[in-house]
């Protein structure tokens, strides 16, 4: 199995993000996370359409924008350069024709499922996803500790992947560090947004380490 870490955005130093963002390619990072936050669905406020287009001129890696915002059907479009778009599910009234949105304009598709969620209710859509992430923190900030019970949704997911015989990647987002990672991976997840654990420190090396526990 392949593993997939991209690093999250919203724990690098905004100041030297270039820095950052190549730091964690050197390292082995196979994408870069941005949250982008409204103040709305979140008390938080984070990047924007921007980020993308001046993220593009630093980094080949993709770039998935993870849209943490109220009304994020309207948002679309904006996030149309991304190479992925996550958005939550419990913003949409029609998760389907968000995702047939996604997918019209080039984008992959990327369904994001909260702590207090329950991941069932997305088996109707799996087959038209690339991620399912499950959020082991809750959206807006990041440094949160990692909700272990979480995993029990990780593992549901890997069970239906095999069942329906469908691709998609199992994501974790929030809390995955030295201490954690291996215990997504067991789960089922093959997919780690990593914040605070890759951008605190030597940045290449945190991220080769990381990815060095779950190969």
């Amino acid at each position: 199995m392949t593993h997939h870490l991209s690093a999250s955005i919203l724990a690098a130093d905004t100041a030297n993000l270039a820095v950052a963002v190549q730091a964690a390619a050197a390292g082995g990072a196979a994408s870069i996370h941005v949250d982008v936050m409204d103040g709305r669905y979140v008390d938080n406020f984070a990047f924007s359409p921007k980020t993308i287009a001046d993220l593009r001129r630093v980094t080949d890696l993709p770039l998935h924008a993870h849209l943490e915002v109220a009304e994020p059907v309207r948002a679309l479009p904006l996030f149309a350069a991304a190479d992925m778009i996550i958005v939550q599910e419990d913003t949409l009234a029609d998760l389907a024709a968000a995702q047939a949105l996604i997918r019209r304009q080039g984008n992959q598709v990327g369904i994001a499922v909260n702590p207090d969620q329950p991941v069932e209710r997305l088996e109707p859509y799996l087959s038209e996803i690339d991620l399912l992430l499950v959020m082991a923190v809750w959206p807006g900030f990041g440094g949160q500790p990692f909700d272990a019970t979480v995993l029990a949704k990780v593992a549901w997911a890997a069970a239906q992947r095999q069942r329906l015989g469908l691709a998609y990647a199992i994501g974790v987002d929030g809390g995955i560090s030295a201490a954690t990672i291996g215990a997504a991976a067991a789960a089922g997840a093959d997919f780690f947004a990593v914040g605070s654990a890759v951008f605190q420190g030597d940045v290449a090396a945190n991220v080769h380490s990381l990815l060095a526990q779950v190969r």
